[in-house]
């Protein structure tokens, strides 16, 4: 009966034995099938990744785009909007010496007394319109002044 037992024990083993390696060996088999296919599922998920994030970039390059069309659009019309109002403050001025050429001549002066109050040792530059190295002064100054003699 001792010889039955054993026999029974090494087939009951041996069916383990069997068992577990087949096990093992499936486990081989299923990873060599999952590696590869996880590979692919993997890559297929990276350029998917890729193309969200450039067409994402796109989108954005375009709003940056249109933004910029927008700014300048905008800007242009600023550019208009401050060109019509320098035309009528000029408009306005040239209106104003017209009337009253004095008035040049008092910011000419006002212009001077401010020069005189800059900080000592500033050099100041004052442009006195000639005529052949001639000042040219109205005539109302000129009357003022005591002829120059020949000689």
């Amino acid at each position: 009966m001792s010889n039955r037992n054993d026999q029974t024990n090494i087939t009951a083993a041996l069916i383990v034995y069997l068992g577990l390696g087949s096990i093992f060996l499936g486990s081989i088999a299923f990873l060599f099938w999952v590696i590869p296919q996880y590979g692919l599922y993997s890559a297929r998920l990276s350029g998917e990744a890729k193309l969200r994030e450039a067409e994402s970039t796109r989108q954005v390059r375009v709003l940056e785009s249109k933004a910029k069309a927008d700014a300048a659009d905008l800007e242009a019309k600023a550019k208009v909007i401050q060109a019509k109002a320098d035309a009528e403050a000029f408009a306005i001025i040239g209106e104003q010496l017209k009337n009253n050429p004095s008035i040049l001549q008092y910011e000419y002066i006002k212009n001077l007394q401010e020069k005189q109050g800059d900080e000592a040792g500033e050099r100041t530059v004052i442009y006195v319109p000639t005529q052949n190295g001639i000042p040219v002064l109205p005539i109302t100054e000129a009357s003022r002044l005591a002829p120059v003699p020949q000689k």
